[in-house]
């Protein structure tokens, strides 16, 4: 029985990598590390199916060193040491340090993160790790800081053709066969750019469809995977579609569908401090200034999940989801910070106005740093009209409350206060 498609084309150097120009491709920064032959511990940080694990096996191919692997999943501290002990014996003179690749590092506890840390600092090894989650949130901090963070992106549609005719041109089996593209839709919308899910959907559809010229349409593929959903959620791949699904279902105000999809992930195994993160995004971005007890609700979750675990858990997350799903919803802090970030963008370093300075020494003050400042707390009130903003622009509003009944009250405080300044 032969390799499956995905198998068989895994490149094997970086000419032959798919995607992630911005890292790998000619002239680029990682691109440059390795064929210089030294690289730094790195974790790569992306999505399924865009070349991770490829991409460490191709690191270590074309350094020449030592290879170890462990997944996150079925691998403790014990296992961890073995392979660092290893790595010692395996090193030889002038050699390039032994590259230890962990597959899933979000999921290492703690105690099996600290178990790599000397031999990361002393370069025993040479840690590559892959997370489909921000390392922010999921390595510890003394971890993170030995290592370069790199960013991988899903597919995108030149990407997908390019591994489409590669699979239908070069590849073993596939090349025997008159095989015709008509439509390509279909085929890049499930792959969702995840080179996996391309090459199972094309190996699924050649072997069903094994006698006589194969005319890929995009109903041939709708039917094809309708029959066979397994073959584009291998693994649990429909991840990001599920917690896409569920967070707008939160932002529609449906509880139902929220509490469906959270069904979902809890059925199908995803880690809930995942979900409780998202949530807590969810509170800050989709429901924000409309009820800002959804913030700490969220955050109650969060927390509360770290103290009582699985399964009970799940009725944390439940009451979290449906609270937000039924909240008033208002992104009004988020357009806020979106919009001051693209006049920090375009306008730049403008300088603190004076009377806004901090004056710690008596040079300072002589400059005028602090001069004219008016203490709100001094005031009735505790308000007193002065400016905030760079003078450059200091009419423009960032904040625009909208249509709810807290932010109307907000609202009508500021107008109140500032009057005609900042209407």
């Amino acid at each position: 029985m032969s390799a499956p498609l995905a198998e068989r084309l895994r490149p094997k150097t970086l000419d032959e990598y798919v995607g992630q120009k911005h890292i790998v491709g000619k002239g680029a920064v990682l691109r440059r590390m390795i064929d210089s032959g030294h690289i730094p511990s790195i974790i790569l940080w992306g999505p399924p199916g865009v070349g991770k694990t490829t991409l460490a096996y191709i690191i270590s191919h074309t350094m020449k060193v030592p290879f170890y692997q462990l997944s996150a999943v079925n691998s403790g501290v014990k296992d961890v040491r073995e392979v660092i002990e290893k790595a010692k014996n395996n090193r030889f003179f002038q050699s390039g340090n032994p590259i230890l690749f962990i597959d899933e590092i979000h999921r290492f506890s703690k105690s099996q993160q600290d178990s790599l840390l000397q031999a990361v600092e002393t370069g025993i090894i040479t840690l590559i790790g892959a997370t489909t989650e921000n390392p922010s949130f999921e390595v510890i901090r003394p971890l993170l800081s030995r290592c370069q963070v790199y960013v991988l992106k899903s597919l995108e549609k030149n990407d997908l053709e390019e591994l489409l005719h590669h699979a239908i041109m070069d590849d073993v089996e596939l090349k025997e066969r008159e095989i015709v593209v008509e439509e390509t839709d279909a085929l890049y919308r499930f792959s969702g750019g995840d080179a996996r899910k391309l090459l199972n959907t094309i190996e699924l559809i050649s072997n069903a469809e094994k006698d006589g010229k194969l005319i890929i349409t995009d109903k041939l593929v709708t039917e094809r995977l309708q029959e066979n959903p397994a073959a584009y959620d291998k693994g649990g791949e429909m991840h990001y579609d599920i917690i896409s699904a569920f967070i707008k279902s939160i932002r529609g105000s449906d509880p139902n569908g929220a509490i469906y999809w959270l069904a979902r992930m809890v059925a199908g195994g995803e880690d809930p401090a995942f979900i409780a993160r998202r949530l807590v995004i969810s509170a800050a971005e989709d429901i924000g200034l409309a009820n800002p007890n959804a913030l700490l609700l969220a955050n109650a979750c969060f927390d509360t999940l770290q103290k009582i675990g699985w399964p009970e858990g799940r009725i944390v997350l439940a009451e979290t989801t449906i609270y937000l799903a039924t909240s008033p919803k208002s992104n009004s802090a988020y357009m806020a910070i979106e919009k001051a970030l693209e006049e920090t963008n375009m306008s730049g370093n403008l300088p603190v106005p004076l009377h806004l300075r901090n004056a710690p020494t008596s040079l300072m003050k002589e400059l005028d740093y602090g001069k004219d400042y008016k203490y709100a707390h001094s005031y009735e009130n505790h308000f007193v009209l002065q400016e905030f903003l760079p003078k450059e622009i200091k009419n423009q509003r960032f904040w625009e409350p909208q249509e709810t009944p807290s932010e109307k009250k907000m609202s009508e405080r500021m107008d109140k206060l500032w009057g005609e300044k900042k209407v």
